[in-house]
C-alpha cells in the first residue's frame, strides 16, 4: 500500500506542474530579472550622458524618451526580482506601458524622424537589437502565464482534486 494519499494520476499532475514551474517558468523570470537591469543600465547611461555631458543636443525628446524607457525597465525588474502580488501588478503595468510606447514611438520614428531622433524605442528598438520590442512582450507572457499568476497570488492555485464534500457540507452528523 502506498503512503501517498493521492491517487497516482493526481500526484503525477501535481509533480508535473511543480516541475514545470521549477524548471521552465520560474527561470524565465530570473532571466528577465537579469536582462531588464542590463537594458535599463545601457538606456539610462545613454540618457544621462546626453542630458548632462553632451554639449550639442538640439532635441531633448529622444533623451527624455530614453530616460523614460530606463525607468520602465527598472520598474518592470521589481516584479521579476520580488515575487509578490503588488510587484506583479507593478510590472504588468510597466510592461504594458512599455509595449505601448515601443509601438507608438516606433511608428512615430518613421513618420516624424526629426522629432523622435535616436532613442531606445526608435524603429521598434532597432539600435538595441529589437529587445525593446520583444522583451516586454515576453515579460507580459511570463507574467500572465497561469503558473506565474498562481505563484504571485494573483490567481487561485488549481487543484487536481474533483469536488469532494467538505466537513461543512454535512449538516446533521
Amino acid at each position: 500500500m502506498s503512503t501517498n494519499s493521492l491517487p497516482p494520476t493526481e500526484a503525477e499532475y501535481l509533480s508535473k506542474r511543480d516541475a514545470l514551474w521549477a524548471n521552465v517558468v520560474s527561470p524565465v523570470g530570473y532571466v528577465l530579472a537579469v536582462s531588464y537591469p542590463v537594458l535599463a543600465l545601457s538606456t539610462g547611461v545613454r540618457a544621462i550622458y546626453q542630458l548632462f555631458f553632451k554639449a550639442d543636443v538640439a532635441n531633448y525628446v529622444p533623451v527624455y524618451l530614453s530616460a523614460l524607457a530606463a525607468l520602465c525597465y527598472l520598474t518592470a525588474t521589481v516584479g521579476f526580482a520580488y515575487r509578490r502580488r503588488w510587484s506583479w501588478w507593478l510590472s504588468a503595468g510597466a510592461l504594458g506601458f512599455e509595449t505601448i510606447m515601443t509601438f507608438v514611438v516606433g511608428v512615430m520614428s518613421f513618420t516624424h524622424p526629426d522629432l523622435i531622433g535616436r532613442t531606445v524605442w526608435r524603429h521598434f528598438g532597432e539600435d538595441y537589437g529589437f529587445f525593446p520590442l520583444f522583451q516586454p512582450l515576453l515579460g507580459l507572457i511570463w507574467l500572465f502565464w497561469p503558473l506565474t499568476m498562481e505563484n504571485y497570488g494573483i490567481r487561485q492555485k488549481k487543484s487536481p482534486f474533483r469536488h469532494l464534500p467538505s466537513d461543512h457540507s454535512r449538516e446533521d452528523s
